[in-house]
């Protein structure tokens, strides 16, 4: 009863922040939601493990500088939040493109073929900006705790995705068939999984998801990163990359690629750490 309680205050909340962000014009919704991030998130307990992640990933950078870079990332994460509602519009308004040619040689080739990102800058912007390009992608995600709030993701996600398809093992047979089938997944490659495969991420082992390879080197099919920079405000950058280099088949095909994806990712953070997700427990205590 207690639990079912605690989920319904859940959904009230989401439902309430997700109509008050929808009815604000975009700009404000953002500026509103990073607001809301500064003010609430550095006195969640999540920050620590922030400022640990931080600590063991940059140790180069001063303690004052990992503080600002927190406060910055909450600010991003609540812009994110804020800007849900809007993602259509983002899209076809708010975004600088790329590496179209890209997108237009996955949509076209025939083939199937996966996306990857990491959460940086707005990353719910991948699904919709393809799919604004004609190449709607079938999103793998890590579906929520509460039911309710799952389904104001899903109804969220609509606009930015062909399909949703959540973790574990039926999502990943729903990946295999969407692969047999021609089809195209994004997935987010920079979370944590408990029995995933260590390689190195900013000079120290993290368990890393092997799907992603083990999907690219059993179909031949191109790895394709895209970046997502916030610009300022509610305008970004997406970049869409060449595919990766398969590596030589072996028994270290999967691994070799992992540690190319892990790589390109650690380039990304660098670049802009203020804008990376900093909450997940990537590295083992």
């Amino acid at each position: 009863m207690a639990k079912r309680l605690r989920q319904a205050l859940e959904a009230l909340a989401a439902v309430t922040a997700w109509g008050l962000f929808r009815l604000l014009p975009l700009d404000m919704a953002s500026a509103v939601g990073g607001r809301l991030g500064r003010l609430i998130g550095p006195h969640l307990r999540a920050t620590r493990t922030a400022r640990r992640n931080l600590a063991r990933a940059l140790p180069e950078v001063d303690e004052s500088t990992r503080e600002r870079i927190v406060l910055a990332m909450w600010d991003n994460l609540g812009r994110v939040i804020g800007e849900f509602p809007h993602l259509h519009r983002i899209a076809a308004e708010r975004v600088e493109l790329v590496g179209r040619e890209w997108v237009d040689l996955l949509r076209d080739d025939g083939q199937p073929g996966i996306f990857i990102s990491g959460h940086l800058g707005n990353w719910e912007l991948n699904g919709a900006v393809a799919r604004r390009h004609g190449l709607p992608l079938h999103l793998i995600y890590r579906a929520a705790n509460n039911p309710w709030v799952e389904r104001l993701y899903r109804a969220g996600r609509r606009d930015a995705a062909g399909a949703l398809i959540q973790k574990g093992s039926e999502g990943a047979r729903q990946a295999l068939k969407v692969l047999k089938g021609g089809g195209h997944l994004g997935l987010l490659i920079d979370q944590k999984m408990n029995d995933g495969i260590p390689i190195p991420f900013f000079g120290r082992e993290a368990m890393t998801a092997p799907a992603v390879a083990q999907f690219a080197t059993r179909f031949g099919c191109p790895l394709v990163p895209a970046r997502v920079e916030r610009l300022g405000g509610a305008h970004f950058r997406v970049t869409v990359l060449p595919p990766l280099e398969p590596p030589p088949p072996g028994p270290d095909a999967n691994r070799l690629l992992l540690t190319r994806v892990n790589a390109l990712l650690e380039e990304w953070i660098r670049a802009t750490p203020e804008q990376w997700l900093w909450l997940h427990r990537r590295w083992p205590e």
